[in-house]
């Protein structure tokens, strides 16, 4: 009988439920021995449903159960680099939702802490493993798409704030906005395609324009966190911003969850001296190649539905046990996190003092 991974989740809110659990239970290579919650009647009745018998309401204390082999951590930002670097000093393999931490010092002991420990260290990238990703990086990797120079990339929403007054829209907690939230999606998946080329300078302009809107949505994504009226909106609601790389090559990010646009859309837009290819939700997700053959301009649509795979938060996971328990080469490195915290700090800092910032 083959191995199992012997996993505990810390953190039960709407991300775990919705994406992770949901993920675990289809993998037989997945033994889920432990949940952890502050809402101690949250954890046991989420735990009822799964057949798990260990709760805690303290992480600290998951990390000393006897023969656990991994965690997963799915809580407010500022606790992933803590209960990582803690859970990694005790020889136990993280994954993490993104974003990997709050700021370029965790995120780099968060790397460090791996590197010492030797166990695995990965945070959530599900858009790789759409359909679409993996088809345009083999489409790249060919050299179909020659030298990429340029790329845009964006998630925004019409009116998506998640959890207003809660964590989600508490700067101490969070770190930030729907740059920190949704632009590790949008970010990571452009410069994954690019080759992971690394990250130089960037400005950038953040805004806090809804903070005191109604609280409307047309959003499913604005579900996710717990609502305080009388809770804190001190983050940016719209982040535009520019990144230049040491490869000469560039990108335009634009996140939002609130602005007054047609209606909710994330994109990835690569420009290659072969070719260039557009992904946009808008489309039902579809990715177009734009190219040239025999002298015509030729347009590729691949006939793929991201909807038809595995669910992407699902694949991501299934990769995380693959690596830990078959040693599968990581599509994750601790320092592509290290470098995506680098870029949304320097877009946080670049607006408030209203220049680029060298990295």
């Amino acid at each position: 009988m083959s191995k199992k991974l012997k996993l505990a989740i810390i953190g039960l809110g709407g991300i775990a439920q919705k994406a992770h659990l949901p993920g675990y239970a289809k993998m037989d290579n997945v033994e889920l021995v432990a949940f952890c919650d502050i809402r101690e009647e949250r954890a046991k009745e989420i735990a009822a449903q799964y057949g798990v018998t260990q709760v805690y309401t303290d992480y600290k204390d998951v990390l000393n159960i006897e023969g656990l082999d991994a965690i997963d951590i799915c809580t407010p930002n500022y606790l992933h680099s803590i209960i990582a670097c803690e859970a990694l000093e005790k020889g136990l393999n993280v994954f993490c939702e993104k974003p990997d931490a709050v700021s370029v010092e965790e995120a780099e002991r968060m790397k460090a802490a791996a590197e010492k420990s030797g166990k695995t260290l990965m945070v959530m990238r599900n858009n790789r493993y759409r359909l679409t990703s993996q088809y345009l990086k083999k489409y790249i990797s060919d050299g179909k798409m020659g030298d990429i120079y340029a790329a845009r990339c964006g998630w925004v929403r019409r009116r998506g704030i998640p959890g207003r007054g809660g964590w989600f829209t508490t700067k101490a907690q969070s770190g930030g906005g729907p740059l920190i939230d949704l632009g590790v999606h949008m970010i990571d998946l452009a410069i994954w395609l690019m080759g992971n080329p690394r990250p130089v300078a960037v400005s950038g302009c953040t805004y806090n324009k809804f903070a005191n809107s109604e609280d409307v949505a047309d959003s499913k994504e604005a579900r996710f966190g717990d609502r305080d009226a009388n809770g804190t909106f001190d983050v940016e609601d719209l982040a535009m911003g520019f990144i230049r790389f040491d490869n000469g090559a560039c990108m335009q990010i634009e996140f939002s969850w609130a602005s007054n646009i047609e209606k909710e859309h994330l994109f990835v837009e690569l420009r290659g001296s072969k070719a260039g290819s557009k992904f946009i939700s808008t489309e039902d997700n579809q990715l177009k190649i734009f190219t040239e053959e025999n002298g015509t301009l030729i347009d590729h649509v691949p006939q793929l539905d991201d909807g038809r795979g595995v669910p992407i938060h699902e694949a991501n996971l299934r990769h995380f046990a693959d690596v830990v328990l078959n040693g599968a080469e990581p599509m994750f490195v601790p320092q592509q996190g290290v470098d995506m915290i680098k870029i949304l700090r320097a877009m946080y800092k670049s607006s408030e003092e209203g220049r680029e910032i060298q990295l």
